[in-house]
């Protein structure tokens, strides 16, 4: 559980520093998101999933 969190906290942080450094571009890159078909983001979010998934494999592994 406690790693859990850890990886919760460092996924919202690193959020946080986009947030911070690039405030614009987060700004319309979230904008464009209403654009996206549900299809689409669904796959992406998919993809996004399995990087994810995977790159804990490979590190804890």
């Amino acid at each position: 559980m406690t790693e859990l969190l850890s990886a919760l906290g460092l996924a919202i942080a690193l959020e946080g520093v986009l947030y911070a450094a690039f405030p614009g571009p987060v700004r319309r890159a979230l904008m464009s998101l209403a654009e996206i078909s549900d299809q689409k983001l669904r796959m992406g979010g998919l993809a996004a999933l399995a990087l994810g998934v995977f790159l804990v494999w490979l590190v804890r592994g």
